[in-house]
């Protein structure tokens, strides 16, 4: 059965490019795009098939052997959307561009979508590094500390919960320039759930651990860094990724608001003349960096909570 499923993924991407070649563009399509997809096709039906026989020769490859369903099904609905969209416009071409068109686009303006999603880390990482550090900070002092506990705690329950871009028209008027507004956004959406969990981690570690502490003479400054910071790494990092997550969202309205390039200023831009090939193309990019860093993130938590790794999987 194992053969026979590796071979399942080549199979359905020679369909897929059976179907491009052999039917003919829609009447109603005009614009000229180069064959980006059926390269692609070609690249895909090529590696497939030497993993296929490369497993049926050695009886290795057995991730791609497992996920061989998967990838002739993924390549099954880019031909199915190829069918409705490129041969026979069955969707309006204008607001659903084919896979060809999106290609193109790729291929054609990564420099500029390159360029836009450097803009975009760098927006990202300045808005997570002030949000984490206050995140964490408000949480160890809410957590730890009874006078700050008595007159943060109220605050964070009351602005916490807001979306943070509510606060635009506040953060427009109060900072300088659009770009450090994006930042606070950004660092505001990404400081309530960390600081959430923080509080709740530290709160949560076992007593008996600050006991041991004390009987071995630890410090007020060491309870906090050698037991209790450690004993909340779980709810600390759950924290961090809810805080990427909403960071996310965040991160593409305040690219709206006047940020000088970036991906999420790109999508508004092509969206607003009506370049919907671009708006997928910036969509696919943002679906694959975003998991990306989702994925660097899950490598570091696995790393300092080797212990619990597996618990939570990505």
């Amino acid at each position: 059965m194992a053969p026979l499923r590796a071979f399942f993924a080549p199979l359905a991407i020679f369909i897929t490019l059976i179907l491009q070649l052999l039917l003919p563009k829609a009447r109603t399509i005009t614009a000229k795009s180069e064959p980006w997809f059926t390269d692609l096709l070609l690249i895909a039906l090529g590696v497939t098939v030497g993993l296929a026989l490369y497993h049926l020769i050695t009886s290795k490859a057995q991730r791609y052997v497992y996920k061989s369903y998967f990838i002739g099904g993924v390549f099954l609905m880019l031909g199915l959307y190829n069918l409705v969209t490129l041969k026979y416009a069955l969707i309006n071409p204008l607001f659903f561009p084919s896979p060809e068109s999106i290609l193109d686009v790729l291929v054609k303006d990564w420099a500029f979508l390159l360029k836009c999603l450097a803009y975009s880390t760098r927006l990202l990482f300045l808005g997570l590094l002030f949000g984490i550090v206050t995140g964490l900070v408000t949480g160890i002092l809410i957590g730890w500390y009874t006078k700050w506990n008595y007159w943060l705690s109220p605050v964070v329950k009351l602005f916490g919960p807001i979306p943070s871009t509510a606060f635009i028209p506040v953060a427009l008027s109060a900072f300088a320039t659009s770009f450090q507004a994006s930042v606070f956004l950004i660092a505001l959406s990404t400081w309530f759930p960390i600081t959430i969990l923080t509080n709740s981690g530290i709160v949560n570690v076992k007593k008996q651990f600050f006991e041991v502490a004390d009987t071995m003479g630890a410090s007020n400054v060491q309870k906090i860094f050698k037991v209790a910071i450690p004993g909340a790494l779980p709810d600390i990092f759950v924290g961090i990724f809810n805080g990427i997550c909403s960071s996310f969202i965040t991160l593409m309205t305040a690219e709206m608001i006047g940020v000088k390039y970036g991906i999420g200023w790109y999508i508004n831009w092509q969206r607003q003349i009506m370049g919907y090939a671009n708006v997928y193309a910036g969509l696919l990019v943002i679906a694959i960096s975003f998991s990306l860093i989702i994925t660097i993130f899950f490598k570091i938590r696995d790393h300092f909570l080797r212990w619990q790794k597996g618990i939570i999987q990505w």
